[in-house]
């Protein structure tokens, strides 16, 4: 029997975020959770690291530590997203504030001593927000980078194009310097992109199986998406909305959900009309060599009942 994979989870919760967390938490043979190391985006950082704890204590894993990283971009200014997850980033469930205590160790610091101390090749950072924590581990750490199994993203997109500008998805748009160390690192990266998530509709069939579950977490849960969605629907004029961050998590557990293509990917930092676009080779016309693996497609019947499955064993 193999050993859980172990990984970090980088993140900026959100509704989308608390569904990922709560997928590797429902996960223990397949996934050791080392840490979750939070860094602004969706809320700024006092909002991530009251949002993670809240999950933690939601799903009874306040053993799972807790460390705050950067409260801004590399190189911008942050850029955050109420307008899509609320005031508080987790709003549509009312929650008691979280009793557990956070790390004091700088996230940062938490990423690159475990990647020291762990064996080269075991540990996968799994992000769900922008990348100015891993941007910041690379810049001061760069002897880590050999020693990261991979990094599994969800960022970008190339049919879809973005969703905070025509040209960018969210995570990479917030720092795109960040993101641009991140592709340029030589770490084995894996990109959950909008051409992904955006198949992945949390349609009334989908979170009504859910709200069956009848546990406490899955109730809060459908409040969430239930909540969250309500942007996309208006947005889209669909049946519930895109489920983005899980994808990181599912990929872990059963890759064979995606399929993909390794490309070439750069990161646009100069233009502010294009920002943070994720410039995909999909057709490789360019000769530059690949540097990600870019998802396309998702079983999305298959990735939900995984999902519910899951849920149901929390």
């Amino acid at each position: 029997m193999t050993s859980p994979r172990k990984i970090i989870i980088d993140t900026d919760p959100g509704q989308d975020d608390a569904a990922a967390i709560m997928l590797a938490f429902a996960s223990p043979g397949e996934l050791e959770i080392l840490g979750i190391t939070v860094v602004a985006g969706n809320v700024p950082l006092r909002l991530t690291s009251r949002n993670a704890r809240v999950v933690c204590e939601l799903c009874g894993r306040t053993d799972v530590k807790v460390y705050e990283g950067v409260d801004r971009p590399m190189r911008r200014d942050l850029v955050t997203a109420e307008h899509v997850h609320g005031k508080t980033g987790l709003d549509g469930a009312e929650l008691p504030e979280p009793t557990m205590a956070v790390q004091s160790e700088h996230a940062v610091d938490f990423i690159i001593e475990t990647l020291r101390k762990e064996p080269a090749g075991t540990v996968t950072l799994c992000t769900l927000g922008p990348l100015s924590n891993i941007g910041n581990v690379l810049e001061r750490a760069p002897d880590v980078a050999p020693r990261i199994r991979e990094i599994v993203m969800m960022g970008g997109g190339y049919f879809e194009g973005g969703n905070i500008t025509p040209a960018a998805e969210f995570n990479i748009y917030v720092d795109p310097h960040a993101a641009e160390i991140v592709f340029r690192s030589g770490v084995p990266l894996v990109v959950m992109p909008l051409d992904v998530t955006h198949q992945l509709m949390t349609t009334k069939a989908r979170v009504s199986r859910i709200a069956a579950i009848g546990t406490r977490p899955a109730k809060v849960m459908v409040e969430w998406l239930e909540f969250f969605e309500r942007f996309d629907e208006e947005k889209y004029g669909s049946d519930g909305g895109p489920l983005h961050d899980p994808t990181v998590i599912a990929y872990l557990l059963q890759p064979e959900l995606f399929s993909g293509r390794d490309c070439n990917v750069e990161i646009e930092t100069g233009s502010e009309l294009t920002m943070g676009m994720t410039v995909v080779d999909w057709w490789r016309v360019s000769g530059r060599p690949a540097n990600a693996r870019v998802m396309r497609n998702v079983d999305s019947d298959g990735f939900f009942a995984l999902l519910t499955d899951r849920f149901s064993r929390i």
